[in-house]
């Protein structure tokens, strides 16, 4: 598989202060990727970074064989990326709906009700939920809005950062189950995630950030069996 996203010695972080250094990853069309660590790991901002919401100091993103370093925000998503951030996810005072609605207007979809009619059809808890507002929902089923609403633009590439956090087991394992569905329609998920266990389990490569830079590399089955990454990020036990 070619690599949809490649990210080059990437050097990035807030207000000049670099807190990512000399990053490099690839992340292959058709593929779920995860970013693992510790916190303050950095894997917040490479996301963050390659979706121009950082500042970055150096280096080169390309996507689709484009180098879209130099790129704002409003101009990814219509070149195929959209992102959904770890909090404020959601418009809360909007209808569920509503909230998929504003999905389309960074890259309005070629037909809008059909994309409306496949994502209900990832997330059909929304179906009786439209009217009402995103804030009155549970954590569980305002993370599938924001991951609706990011799809409504039907991206190439999804990047999530920490979609499971705060989330209780039950829907923990629903969101995993959703991302597998997710990139069976043949959309690249990049995603940061803590719970790393449980990730790697579904991730077809995994990537592991220590103090801003990389440590490892490998497909999920390699990492989740590697003793180090076992020991430092995966509680220590066999996986």
């Amino acid at each position: 598989m070619s690599a949809l996203l490649s990210v080059a010695g990437l050097t990035a972080g807030y207000g000049g202060v670099p807190i990512i250094e000399d990053v490099n990853l690839d992340v292959a069309e058709h593929e779920i990727a995860v970013i693992i660590g510790p916190n303050g790991a950095g894997k917040s901002t490479l996301v963050k970074t390659v979706f121009a919401l950082t500042s970055r100091s150096s280096g080169a993103v390309t996507f689709s064989g484009r180098d879209i370093s130099g790129l704002r925000t409003a101009q990814l998503v219509p070149l195929g990326i959209s992102m959904v951030p770890q909090s404020r996810n959601v418009f809360p005072t909007l209808t569920v709906d509503e909230n998929l609605d504003v999905g389309t207007y960074a890259a309005p979809p070629g037909d809008k009700d059909a994309v409306r009619e496949s994502v209900l059809s990832l997330f059909p808890d929304l179906r009786d939920k439209l009217a009402q507002p995103a804030g009155e929902l549970s954590g569980g089923q305002r993370q599938m809005v924001a991951m609706g609403r990011a799809l409504m633009s039907e991206p190439k590439l999804l990047l999530l950062d920490e979609p499971t956090a705060g989330l209780s087991p039950a829907y923990l394992e629903i969101i995993f189950d959703l991302l597998l569905n997710i990139r069976k329609r043949g959309v690249t998920i990049l995603m940061v995630e803590q719970n790393a266990k449980q990730a790697l389990r579904i991730a077809d490569t995994g990537h592991v950030l220590v103090g801003g830079k990389n440590f490892v590399s490998g497909t999920g089955e390699t990492l989740l069996a590697d003793d180090s990454v076992r020991r430092s990020f995966l509680g220590g036990a066999s996986a």
